[in-house]
Order: structure tokens, then C-alpha cells, then sequence
């Protein structure tokens, strides 16, 4: 199977249009989460909101008391999401995100937690 183009609806060539889960546009973050971030519903309330944007991916808790994210999505929907990890609406006391952003490779179905 080799890399296809496809059309989108809106007319826009889409790269890999072919591989399930990915859409035009869509970017992956990456992101590790500090602070009192564990014990506190942050996985739960991460996967809400995740929900909520559409967004597909997985959070888990870490050996080190930190939590990491990988979320796709449409490049707004994802930086919500990044928003919302640095408000005061997020669950527990975040002191800082660490994050990265690259190309979605469609590799989630949903969002879950580990």
C-alpha cells in the first residue's frame, strides 16, 4: 500500500487521506503534565474533555507523579485542549505543561486513560 492524495470536501489535497483516523489538518500533542496531578480525577476529567473537543488519544499517570497526554485532532480543537491543561479549570494544582506538537498519524480511536 503506498502514501495516496485524496480530495477533501472542501476541495484541498489531503495527504494520506486513506489512513483511518486521520483528517486534513489534524496534529498530535504531546504533553507532560506537573504538579498535584495524580489522586485528584485528572485522567477523568481529561477524558471529558477530550470528549468534548473530539479529540482522540490517551492520558496516563506516571511513575514520577507527572501525567502524559497524546491527543489528535483538528490543530483548534488540540490547542484547547492545551488551554484548558493551563487553566485554573483543570483538576488538581498544574505548576507546568511541557509540550510538543507534530503531525497527526491516526493512530487513536478515542480517548482514553491508562
Amino acid at each position: 500500500m503506498g502514501f495516496s492524495w485524496r480530495r477533501d470536501d472542501s476541495g484541498r489535497d489531503n495527504p494520506g487521506g486513506d489512513i483511518p483516523g486521520r483528517e486534513y489538518g489534524d496534529i498530535r500533542l504531546s504533553a507532560r503534565v506537573y504538579g498535584v496531578v495524580q489522586g485528584v480525577g485528572f485522567r477523568f476529567w481529561t477524558m471529558g474533555k477530550a470528549d468534548e473537543l473530539g479529540l482522540k488519544g490517551v492520558v496516563r499517570n506516571l511513575d514520577d507523579g507527572s501525567v502524559s497526554i497524546e491527543a489528535e485532532g483538528p490543530e483548534q480543537q488540540v490547542h484547547k485542549l492545551l488551554d484548558w491543561l493551563r487553566s485554573e479549570n483543570a483538576p488538581g494544582r498544574v505548576e507546568r505543561v511541557e509540550e510538543s506538537i507534530s503531525a497527526a498519524d491516526g493512530s487513536f480511536r478515542d480517548f482514553t486513560a491508562r
